[in-house]
C-alpha cells in the first residue's frame, strides 16, 4: 500500500486529510510539532520536529522512503527549498499546498496594485501577482512567519525541481468548517443568534464572488491527488463549483439557522470604521475549479448544506477566544440602520 508522509498533518485541513488517507488504507506518517494528537491507527505513525528542522530528518525519511509527501505548511521560498533538499531522491513525488492569493486579482482586491479587473472565473493559467510578500506589513518583525510568506515563490521553487522531485500544486480557496481558527462564519452567525433585525454589508460586496471550500471536501480533493499519479506536473484550483456572492453566503447561513432578518446594503463610509473592509470589491476571487473534476473525476463527498450545518454547530460550541465588545457594537449598527431608513423615507 502507498506510503504517504504529511508535513503538518494535524491542523485544520491536515487533520481531516490524515484521517481520510488512513481510512483509505494508506500507510501515513505525519511530521509535526506534537501539539495536536490524532487517534492512533495501525497504519499511522508520527515524527516530531519543527518545520525549520526538516532537512535534519533526511536520514530518517530515507529509511521511511515515502511514495508521496504532502506539504501542508510550505509558506516561504526557504520552506520549499528545504522540502526539495530533504526529499529529492527519496520520495516519488510531492503535493504542495498553495493558495488562490497568488493570483493578480488578489492584489487588486487589496489595493496592493491598481488595474482593470482580471477575467473571472480565474483559471490556473491566470496572471499572478506582480508584488511579492503580500502580508509583510502585518508581520511583527522579520522572525514572524508571515514576513517571508510567499506562495508564488513556493510554487516556483518546487516546480523548478520537478525533474528531481515531480510535484503537484494545489491552490486552496477560503476554507470553512469545524476547526476554522479564523472563525470566518462566526460574525454572521452571532448576529443571527442574537436576533439582529438586519446585517450590514458593503454595497459592492453584494455581488462579489469568492470561491469557498468545506474543509472535509478540501481534504478529499487533496486525498484524490495523493492517490492519482495523473496529477503530476499539474496545478489545480480547489473549491466549490459555484462561487457564492457575499449575499448568497449570508443567505445560506440564514436559511440553515432560520434567521428572518434583512441584508442591508450600505456605502463603506456609512459603516462604523471597524466594519469597513478597505477592499476593492470589483475584483472577483472566483476560481475555476473544474480541472480537477475533469482530469481526475473528483466530486465533493459532503453537500453544501451538510457542510454549512456542521460548521454552524462547531462555531456555536467554539466561540472565538479573542472576542472584543466593539466587534459587536449593536448600538452603532442600529444608528446606521436608522440612517438608511431615514434616507429611504426622504427619497
Amino acid at each position: 500500500m502507498m506510503k504517504v508522509l504529511i508535513v503538518g498533518g494535524t491542523g485544520f485541513i491536515g487533520g481531516p486529510l490524515t484521517r481520510l488517507l488512513l481510512a483509505r488504507g494508506f500507510n501515513v506518517t505525519v511530521f509535526h510539532r506534537g501539539q495536536t494528537s490524532l487517534v492512533p491507527a495501525a497504519n499511522y505513525q508520527e515524527i516530531l520536529g519543527e518545520r525549520e528542522q526538516l532537512t535534519s530528518f533526511r536520514g530518517l525519511f530515507t529509511r521511511e522512503k515515502p511514495d508521496v509527501v504532502v506539504d501542508m505548511i510550505a509558506m516561504s521560498e526557504a520552506d520549499a527549498g528545504d522540502l526539495v533538499t530533504t526529499f529529492k531522491g527519496i520520495a516519488k513525488r510531492v503535493v504542495v499546498i498553495s493558495s488562490a492569493d497568488v493570483y493578480r486579482s488578489y492584489e487588486l482586491l487589496r489595493g496592493i496594485a491598481f488595474d482593470n479587473p482580471e477575467p473571472s472565473p480565474i483559471t490556473e493559467a491566470a496572471a499572478l501577482r506582480t508584488n511579492l510578500y503580500p502580508y509583510r506589513k502585518m508581520a511583527r518583525d522579520e522572525n514572524d512567519r508571515v514576513y517571508n510568506y510567499e506562495k508564488i515563490l513556493v510554487e516556483r521553487c518546487v516546480m523548478s525541481a520537478a525533474d528531481e522531485l515531480p510535484a503537484t500544486i494545489l491552490r486552496l480557496p477560503v476554507v470553512y468548517g469545524p476547526g476554522d481558527h479564523k472563525h470566518r462564519l462566526f460574525p454572521f452567525l452571532r448576529r443571527m443568534d442574537d436576533h439582529r433585525p438586519a446585517i450590514l454589508i458593503e454595497r459592492e460586496q453584494v455581488n462579489w464572488r469568492w470561491t469557498r471550500g468545506f474543509v472535509e471536501n478540501v481534504a478529499a480533493a487533496i486525498s484524490c491527488v495523493v492517490g492519482d499519479q495523473r496529477s503530476v506536473g499539474r496545478i489545480y484550483n480547489l473549491g466549490e463549483r459555484h462561487a457564492l456572492t457575499g449575499v448568497e453566503w449570508i443567505e445560506g447561513i440564514a436559511a440553515e439557522v432560520g434567521w428572518k432578518g434583512f441584508i442591508v446594503e450600505v456605502e463603506p463610509g456609512q459603516l462604523p470604521e471597524r466594519m469597513r473592509s478597505g477592499l476593492h470589491w470589483q475584483h472577483q476571487l472566483a476560481t475555476d475549479t473544474s480541472a480537477l473534476r475533469r482530469d481526475l473525476g473528483f466530486s465533493e463527498p459532503v453537500s453544501f448544506k451538510q457542510g454549512l450545518a456542521a460548521t454552524i454547530a462547531w462555531e456555536r460550541a467554539n466561540h472565538p477566544t479573542d472576542l472584543k465588545s466593539e466587534d459587536f457594537d449593536y448600538p452603532q449598527e442600529d444608528a446606521v440602520l436608522a440612517g438608511v431608513t431615514e434616507s429611504k423615507k426622504n427619497l
